[in-house]
């Protein structure tokens, strides 16, 4: 049986048909938020319920940090630094090269986050990070709380200033910028229980500023969690049978099939051509003939 599904043939000249989709470890509750260090030659992905940050390797699978405070979503900054989001701090923080960590947003007009799920930085060095309330809304990937805030997707500028710049998503989840940075995709998973499909949104970057946001692609199994883009601008996203590719222009390119629900994605390896894949209870990567928009 085939690991890929070709919708375009333009797809079947992203994937090599003899590299696999290879199962890297297994046994967690919910892995999420993959991001590469390839300075250190490892991946640090989440396994939220179980509230820690774990550390793949070729060498094998370690702890970084437990407890993590239910981390999510990850990213670097352009010093190389982890920036992650606590759904159990309600909270984005910064790990220092020391270790110690700086809290870079944990409220906004003096109400705390819900619980901050993914992050990217931009080349001015802001922080991009989405809010919905899943971590809040059972005990299960957090602490059930009341919430006070809307779902939104904020930016915190280089001097620290926390602004709410999306505000008309039912739950942002996953984003990603294209690789000029002139359009910003945002996955809504708020529609789970609609009969609307779960969508990704764009919106033109004007002045630093999102605009003119409009449905992207509807996602045809399961959501977008998680999302990504490659140096071609293609979109690579999660779903319910696997990691979705979708041109820029939103049409279905293919897809790479995986056994289990994914998650989260992301581009790593020697030359940024591996996709890193957390699925529910797994790791899984599969080697492409594309390159990933990373920073190293």
């Amino acid at each position: 049986m085939s690991c890929f599904d070709v919708h375009d043939p333009v797809f079947a000249t992203y994937v090599l048909h003899n590299a696999p989709v290879k199962r890297l470890a297994t046994g967690f509750d919910w892995a999420e938020g993959p991001v590469w260090f390839g300075d250190q030659g490892c991946l640090l992905f989440s396994d939220i319920p179980n509230n820690r940050i774990l550390r793949w390797s070729e060498e094998g699978l370690t702890t970084f940090r437990q407890p993590a405070n239910y981390s999510n979503g990850h990213t670097r900054d352009r010093q190389g630094r982890l920036i992650s989001c606590e759904h159990g701090g309600r909270r984005v923080t910064r790990t220092e090269w020391d270790g110690t960590i700086t809290v870079i947003a944990d409220g906004y007009q003096d109400k705390p986050l819900n619980s901050p799920n993914d992050v990217v930085v931009a080349s001015d060095g802001a922080i991009w990070f989405t809010d919905p309330h899943y971590g809040i809304m059972t005990d299960y990937e957090g602490f059930k709380a009341p919430q006070e805030l809307p779902c939104q997707v904020y930016r915190v500028d280089p001097s620290g200033t926390v602004e709410a710049v999306i505000t008309d998503t039912a739950c942002p989840n996953g984003l990603a910028f294209s690789p000029d940075e002139s359009r910003l995709y945002v996955a809504d998973t708020g529609r789970m229980f609609s009969a609307d499909p779960q969508h990704i949104k764009v919106f033109d970057m004007l002045g630093g500023r999102p605009t003119n946001g409009r449905v992207f692609h509807k996602i045809d199994r399961g959501c977008a969690d998680g999302i990504r883009v490659d140096s071609d601008g293609n979109l690579w996203s999660s779903a319910a049978d696997g990691v979705h590719c979708i041109a820029p222009d939103g049409h279905l390119m293919g897809k790479i099939l995986v056994p289990e629900t994914v998650s989260n994605i992301c581009f790593g390896g020697r030359a940024r051509h591996r996709l890193f894949i957390t699925a529910t209870t797994s790791l899984y990567s599969v080697i492409l003939n594309r390159k990933g928009v990373q920073i190293p």
